[in-house]
């Protein structure tokens, strides 16, 4: 069996501004040293899939760059790639992606290069951990056209999400996008022992041919609205349930909450899971140095020099500096991509500063923070936009390699 996996590497991001001001969403970092875009391709990994194309179009340099220095096959082994497909003008197409669908159908030519039997279709922006053979196996059993993943949600949370209503056999009969939380949902319930409704995940399983005949025909630009709808008409679509931890990280409080929830003494989603690792970067970094500090609930990432006075409830990314005296509650410290060499006059070092307090806060790569600085969102507006700061979902946000002032009271 021939398999395929195409990763979306998304559009502008908008919703996660300012983290995706320089970078695309799937290179967005998380737990203090993974990148989004791992968890799929680990995921990929794991269940035996091994030829993955990661379609790019936005700020994507750095998405470029974890991925050709992460992920390396050997050439004596198992064949396998994780290979880029940036987005490009053609005597074909003078346009760039215009949706999920679009993507994929421009890309589609170096996909079947690999003449693939499946392909199968993944986000780059999702914290999951799956196992992809399961949902082959599924999609082989069943004879299926495609297999969507579906996660089981109540009743007031599908009314906001895309709705995929089964018969007992788990294939899909119908698709409703935000039906609502009124009476008009009830035809859409699952055929589950409780209450509950089938959200699509965004990651379906197509058979090749299905896939070619569904794109190549139409300029339809979107799966979720344009082809998985007309899928569920044409041909034999099954549900996968999936009933594990699965998060949509689309907004800066989704990607605050997914992050500090990691912290927890047994989290939802663990980095733990030995038998199935999520994957990165190796950086051959020291170990962390705690000087001295009150820490509880926290991640830290290698590489990092602690002297605070507490932190709690964080997470500390790679090559962290945190000042003596400083405070950091409830916040995302994302580290730096390099150690200070020289120390500019005037300009405050990489990292957290000496005798600072920052809560409710992330803290974007390579930002200066200066002694003394004092960073809430509190008292502060929701979508709040300066050059200094951003605030969106009650979060206060600084931006990569941004500078901040000693004493400055954010």
């Amino acid at each position: 069996m021939n398999i395929v996996a195409v990763i979306l590497g998304g559009g502008e991001g908008s919703r996660l501004n300012p983290l995706t001001r320089d970078r695309a969403k799937p290179a967005v970092p998380i737990a203090g040293k993974y990148r989004l875009v791992d968890v799929p391709i680990s995921n990929c990994l794991n269940g035996g899939v091994r030829k993955i194309y990661l379609l790019t179009q936005f700020n994507s340099v750095s998405l470029h760059q974890h991925v050709s220095s992460s992920y390396h096959f050997d050439a004596f082994g198992q064949r396998g790639f994780v290979r880029i497909l940036a987005a490009q003008q053609t005597p074909g197409s003078q346009a760039w992606y215009n949706g999920t669908a679009d993507a994929v159908r421009q890309t589609f030519r170096y996909l079947m290069d690999e003449q693939p039997d499946l392909i199968m279709i993944l986000s780059g922006d999702q914290l999951y951990r799956m196992d992809f053979s399961d949902v082959i196996q599924q999609h082989l059993d069943k004879k299926a056209a495609l297999t969507i993943a579906t996660k089981p949600v109540v009743r007031e949370e599908a009314g906001a999400l895309g709705i995929l209503q089964s018969d007992e056999n788990m294939k899909i009969v119908n698709f409703v996008e935000k039906p609502g939380t009124g009476p008009e949902i009830d035809p859409l319930r699952a055929p589950l022992p409780d209450e509950r409704y089938l959200a699509s995940m965004g990651i379906y399983c197509f058979q090749a041919d299905v896939l070619r005949a569904l794109l190549m025909d139409n300029d339809e630009k979107d799966f979720g609205r344009h082809i998985i709808p007309r899928a569920i008409k044409e041909h034999d679509v099954y549900s996968y349930v999936f009933d594990g931890y699965w998060k949509d990280i689309g907004t800066i409080g989704s990607f605050w909450e997914a992050n500090l929830a990691l912290t927890d003494e047994v989290p939802e989603f663990s980095f733990y899971d030995a038998s199935a690792p999520i994957y990165t970067r190796m950086r051959y970094l020291p170990p962390s140095k705690i000087n001295c500090c009150d820490i509880t609930r926290c991640l830290l990432a290698e590489g990092s020099i602690i002297s605070g006075h507490r932190l709690l409830h964080s997470i500390v990314g790679i090559r962290s500096v945190i000042g003596a005296g400083s405070v950091i509650e409830h916040s995302i410290v994302m580290g730096a991509d390099y150690y200070d060499a020289e120390q500019s006059q005037g300009v405050p070092p990489l990292g957290v500063g000496k005798d600072c307090f920052i809560r409710n806060a992330i803290i974007d790569k390579n930002a200066r923070i200066g002694d003394g600085a004092y960073i809430t969102p509190e008292g502060k507006a929701d979508e709040t936009v300066t050059d200094l700061y951003s605030v969106r979902n009650g979060v206060i946000v600084i931006p990569k390699n941004a500078v901040i002032p000693p004493g400055t009271r954010l």
